[in-house]
């Protein structure tokens, strides 16, 4: 028997000297489970621990902090937009209307955000230098041309009205320019030559599908394609669902209709053709011809606007005692971190943040600090894509860039006790777009939570110690269309950094018609449409700081000849190496998890003489997943990001992030190539920055109906401090307890109970006050809109979304 599954039998034995097992053969495990006071720690012999019961009358106010310095990252303040957009429509040559008023052929400004500064800047400004201006980017669209096209323009220095001045803005991008073309500026003009087209087959609609054209919407592919130097788009007919639940994306309805849109003169637009059943049409004639004649095969109607299983409420037989309250979690000692809302700032035990919240990507963390010391300077999504396939056009075509609906947006109000426990710290996200600053209450939440197993335990015949395992975590959630995906940081007592994402929502299926190929049968009419979701993060590590360095250290077998063995052996042992430089650094993760990747500095190492490393390893579901698709038709190099789980490139100002939001307008010319960041840069001892991959393969089945679920749409990757430290830093911890007992007389009972000075909380907790209100959830609210009045500055209100 393995000593291990000897030691797991002896501990539940361990009252009786005599194991109903073969003994394990070290002496130090025969003897383990015998009694031996004087070789055990006297629990006398420990220091004195205060520890006193908490009473749950008296829990504190939340802890306050300090920040070292302002939060030079943080997002516009309503006011700096109001200020930007005031300048910009100041600039008569740019001929701006204001956005509230702008129709397909007028300019406006689409985004206004913070520039985040150059990180020789800030770490200029963090060693004590001056700090570094505040600017502002700003996203025009340019569409009173016959080519209208989208361009980024730099604004500031902010604060100081006599200094700000404006240019186009291209210093992050691969292309040297941000400008962009927009095919579709057009689009609610191309949307009534798509609806006239298809009522010219009303009847036909009516006989296939059960209602006319106009019952239906119509949607297709994103992005656009170029075909022959024409503009081509796919749509397809979706059932609008009835009720409040908005599961249009299950309501494929296996019409699709195909047209040319080049150019802005609706005159030159053509209709190119219906496809049905897999069969294509090239005209209405065509169609309609072999209509009339019965030659269009009726499938099985996917009818389901009407129906339960595309909402969300409860259904199906009660499950057992389900109706009974369930287990949750409280917080009797109150907030044991500490936040200051003003400044983004957030420390909780031993590491340190600043936060702040993009209209393209969310929330984002910047110089994370663990023991007072540096570990990383920025951490955030840099872009989400979703790419499909199927034997329709329209599943065949699809492949979102989410940056380009982007994730501010839809951060709605997140739930109490369901998104986040009740007692969390939630906290407010703010966007601007199309001239209107818009806040979301409540949309970002800090909380510790149990992990639900502890951090460390140990048993032997004398004494059983356990620690708790509280985590950190920071949550967002973002509803971009029909996915839900929520991001989590969690910071950990073993100094250990984990990010997660997760996804929900409704999928985006496919009509069943003859595609089993590309998913399963799920629902009558109705195929779950098979995709990828590749999610894209910068992680710019700073280990000791900036001259970094990625080793691996690989688990390798090996035959070897020792001196004491007369025949060689048969083992296994540490290889060490280093990637030299960027024509090496697309990486996978090793096959078994054989390769351990750190991070360090060569010149910091411990007293051993091993590098002070941290470790980043995949932690759950998807970690390090890439495309499938390496050479896609429709995104293009626009999704070279998503091309392996991991990359490390040499950190430059304006290799700023792995894409841009409106490469989504043309793909194949986008305002970022990734693939250009790896242009054979030495990476030893150098600043680096990792881009790592977290996502799914997503094949969706009957359980994906009506919604996705977290438990295996679940995607992490965590960071560890690997030999940084002289050992475990969750020792530090007063959450831990051990019980010293005494199995001499074969009754075996507790002699003494060490918590280490941590509290217990006792009395009375009032649940009432635990239950979250939620009929004061208010979603969406707070806008401010160009003209901007101070004196009346929430004159105006709307919704973005």
């Amino acid at each position: 028997m393995r000593a291990t599954a000897a030691l797991a039998l002896g501990a539940a034995l361990a009252a009786s000297s005599a194991l109903a097992a073969p003994s394990p053969k070290y002496q130090y495990m025969k003897n383990r489970f015998v009694s031996q006071p004087l070789a055990n720690f006297k629990a006398d012999k420990a220091p004195h621990w205060n520890t006193s019961s908490y009473n749950l009358t008296q829990v504190p106010e939340a802890p306050t902090v300090k920040v070292p310095h302002r939060n030079i990252w943080a997002g516009l303040t309503n006011a700096e937009a109001a200020y930007v957009v005031a300048f910009l429509h100041n600039q008569t040559e740019l001929n701006l209307t204001a956005a509230a008023d702008a129709g397909a052929w007028d300019n406006l400004i689409s985004t206004v955000d913070l520039l985040a500064p150059n990180k020789t800047d800030a770490l200029t400004f963090m060693a004590g230098g001056p700090e570094p201006p505040r600017y502002a980017y700003a996203t025009i669209m340019f569409n009173t041309v016959e080519e209208p096209y989208l361009e980024d323009y730099i604004i500031g220095p902010l604060g100081s009205p006599n200094e700000t001045t404006y240019g186009p803005y291209s210093f992050t991008t691969t292309k040297g320019t941000s400008r962009v073309r927009n095919f579709d500026a057009d689009e609610d003009r191309t949307y009534e030559f798509f609806s006239a087209t298809a009522a010219t087959c009303d009847d036909i609609f009516e006989d296939l599908i059960g209602a006319p054209s106009g019952e239906y919407d119509l949607w297709g592919i994103d992005p656009l394609w170029h075909e022959e130097g024409r503009v081509i788009s796919w749509v397809g007919a979706w059932g609008r669902p009835t009720s409040v639940f908005d599961g249009q994306t299950l309501l494929p309805q296996g019409i699709y209709m195909k047209f040319d849109i080049t150019g802005r003169d609706p005159a030159g637009w053509k209709f190119l053709g219906w496809l049905h059943n897999a069969v294509y049409y090239p005209t209405t004639d065509d169609f309609r011809t072999a209509y009339s004649k019965g030659l269009l095969e009726k499938t099985t109607r996917n009818d389901g606007m009407n129906s339960t299983w595309i909402g969300t409420d409860r259904r199906g037989p009660e499950l057992p005692y389900d109706t009974r309250p369930p287990p949750m979690q409280i917080a009797p000692g109150g907030q044991r971190f500490a936040i200051d809302e003003e400044n983004s700032y957030v420390e909780w035990m031993d590491f340190s943040f600043y936060w702040s919240f993009r209209r393209d990507t969310g929330i984002r963390l910047w110089d994370i600090k663990y023991k007072g010391k540096k570990i990383m300077h920025e951490l955030g999504l840099d872009e989400a894509l979703a790419h499909y396939a199927g034997n329709d056009p329209v599943q065949s075509g699809t492949s979102y860039l989410d940056t380009y609906y982007g994730f501010g947006p839809y951060a709605f109000e997140l739930i109490s006790g369901y998104d986040c426990p009740s007692y969390a710290k939630f906290v407010n996200s703010t966007f601007h777009s199309n001239e209107i600053s818009t806040t979301h209450r409540r949309s970002i939440c800090f909380y510790e939570h149990d992990a639900g197993f502890p951090m460390q335990r140990h048993t032997n015949g004398q004494y059983a110690a356990a620690r708790k395992n509280t985590v950190f975590t920071v949550k967002s959630v973002s509803t971009v269309g029909n996915y839900d995906y929520s991001f989590l940081y969690s910071f950990h007592l073993d100094g250990s950094l984990s990010v997660e994402v997760m996804a929900s929502g409704y999928i985006q299926s496919a009509y069943y018609a003859a595609n089993g190929e590309y998913g399963y049968h799920i629902k009558d009419g109705l195929s779950g449409s098979m995709h990828d979701h590749v999610l894209n993060w910068k992680m710019d590590m700073d280990v000791l700081g900036t001259s970094n360095t990625v080793g691996f250290h690989t688990v390798s077998p090996a035959t070897v000849k020792y001196d004491w063995s007369p025949v060689p052996r048969n083992t296994m042992h540490l290889v060490r190496s280093e990637l030299e430089n960027e024509n090496n650094a697309t990486l996978h993760w090793a096959e078994n998890g054989k390769t351990m990747v750190l991070i360090y500095n060569k010149d910091e190492k411990n007293k051993f003489g091993e590098e002070r490393a941290w470790r980043i390893m995949p932690h759950v579901g998807g970690a390090g997943m890439y495309s499938t698709i390496q050479n896609s038709s429709n995104a293009g190099p626009a999704m070279n990001f998503a091309k392996a789980p991991l990359f490390v490139t040499k950190h430059k100002d304006s290799e700023a992030h792995s894409a841009h939001p409106n490469s989504a307008y043309d793909p194949f010319n986008p305002i970022i190539d990734f693939s250009k960041y790896l242009d054979g840069e030495d990476l030893v001892q150098e600043d680096l920055v990792l881009w790592f991959n977290l996502g799914m393969h997503h094949v969706p089945h009957t359980g994906d109906l009506g919604n996705t679920v977290h438990q295996t749409a679940h995607a992490g990757i965590i960071v560890s401090p690997h030999n940084y430290l002289e050992e475990d830093p969750s020792s530090q911890s007063s959450q831990m307890v051990r019980l010293v007992y005494n199995t001499s007389t074969g009754d075996s009972f507790v002699e003494e109970v060490l918590q280490f000075g941590g509290q217990t909380a006792t009395g009375l907790y009032n649940l009432t006050a635990a239950k979250p209100d939620y009929y004061a959830y208010e979603g969406d609210v707070n806008t401010r809109k160009f003209p901007y009045d101070p004196t009346d500055p929430y004159d105006e209100t709307a919704a973005i979304v």
